[in-house]
């Protein structure tokens, strides 16, 4: 188990080679496991209506760092580029309003300085690239603002590449091959989650640093177009990058109760893919303890629009609902035969070394 002292002493070198001969069984350190290994969460869900309660509770479960979609990533030109400069004000706020509990991090480093004060690291992700324009100065901009992730695409074409909902969209287009060049140069990290299957393959082979696809789940499992294939995420891996599996419970499937083994067995079939040193968990998924009410579904109805689909709700699997969920999947996963060294890795520090080699 790597602790918080040996992560605070040491670099990602020095905690993988620990993992690398973890620890036999659970040690007396902490309640749960979660609460002693590195917890990141490569996107996630932070919001300004979670209580301080709920926030100490998630805190208390382990969790160490999420990476957050900064504003809504269904725009184009103009309106892009505003709504993301509100949403970095926005969670800058946030953070600010709430400094007892989160730390804005643009650095590897954050992370370890976040986990000695006992609070939250938050990096910052924009779900499109439509917020660039065509002004690849915008990335600069956008980076100086603490910015240190983007994905290529949405779900549709942009001037970049095809989203996953394209049925005839392009490849990685020649402004996307200046931008991928672009984002490497900055220290940006590309994430292709929303990617259509040719634009990731594109993206990932132009990339001269390591991609993430940050909140998928396996086409191989379940043929749903926000899934990536086997052959997209063992590219990512050959070149160092990453698979997150996202908790949204539509991805693997549409049965609503007892159904939680489909998540375990979306991480399975990524680590058997991909291999044990490129899976991660996206969450892609709220904290709070979630109530189908008719207040809520208002709630998602003004924030998904075009995306909402009634007959899919809820999102989520019941047993992952609520603040405690990377302890019942860290659990899960070790009753299906995960060593605690590999769950080390899949809960941390794969995301770790890959901020450390792309963002720094």
């Amino acid at each position: 188990m790597i602790t918080r002292r040996d992560f605070s002493l040491g670099s990602v070198a020095g905690a993988m080679s620990l993992a690398a001969g973890s620890l036999a069984g659970r040690t007396a350190r902490a309640a749960t496991p979660t609460q002693d290994a590195l917890i990141i969460d490569a996107m996630g869900e932070i919001r300004e209506a979670y209580t301080d309660d709920l926030v100490r509770e998630m805190i208390g479960a382990g969790m160490n760092s999420v990476t957050v979609t900064l504003c809504d990533p269904k725009s184009f030109e103009q309106q892009a580029y505003d709504w993301a400069m509100d949403g970095v004000l926005e969670y800058d706020r946030l953070i600010g309003s709430k400094g007892e509990f989160y730390l804005k991090a643009t650095s590897a480093a954050d992370i370890a300085r976040a986990r000695e004060q006992g609070k939250i690291a938050i990096f910052y992700l924009f779900q499109n690239s439509t917020q660039f324009g065509r002004d690849l100065d915008t990335v600069d901009i956008f980076y100086g603002l603490g910015v240190r992730s983007s994905q290529i695409t949405y779900n549709w074409q942009n001037w970049a590449g095809a989203g996953c909902m394209e049925e005839n969209g392009s490849g990685l287009t020649r402004f996307g091959h200046e931008l991928v060049e672009k984002m490497n140069a900055a220290g940006m990290l590309i994430d292709l989650s929303h990617a259509g299957m040719r634009t990731m393959a594109d993206t990932i082979a132009a990339s001269r640093q390591p991609v993430i696809i940050s909140h998928t789940c396996c086409k191989a499992l379940n043929p749903h177009p926000r899934n990536t294939t086997d052959e997209n995420m063992r590219a990512a891996a050959d070149r160092g990058g990453l698979v997150g599996i996202t908790q949204m419970r539509p991805f693997m499937t549409l049965e609503r109760d007892n159904a939680v083994h489909y998540y375990y067995q979306h991480i399975e079939h990524a680590v058997k893919t991909a291999g044990i040193d490129h899976v991660c968990i996206g969450s892609d998924r709220d904290h709070r303890r979630l109530v189908m009410t008719q207040e809520y579904l208002d709630e998602l109805k003004r924030e998904e629009g075009e995306n909402f689909n009634p007959d899919e709700w809820p999102l989520y699997f019941e047993e992952l609902n609520g603040p405690r969920r990377m302890e019942t999947i860290w659990d899960g996963l070790a009753q299906r035969g995960m060593s605690e060294g590999q769950l080390e890795k899949i809960f941390g520090l794969n995301i770790l070394r890959l901020y450390e080699d792309v963002i720094g």
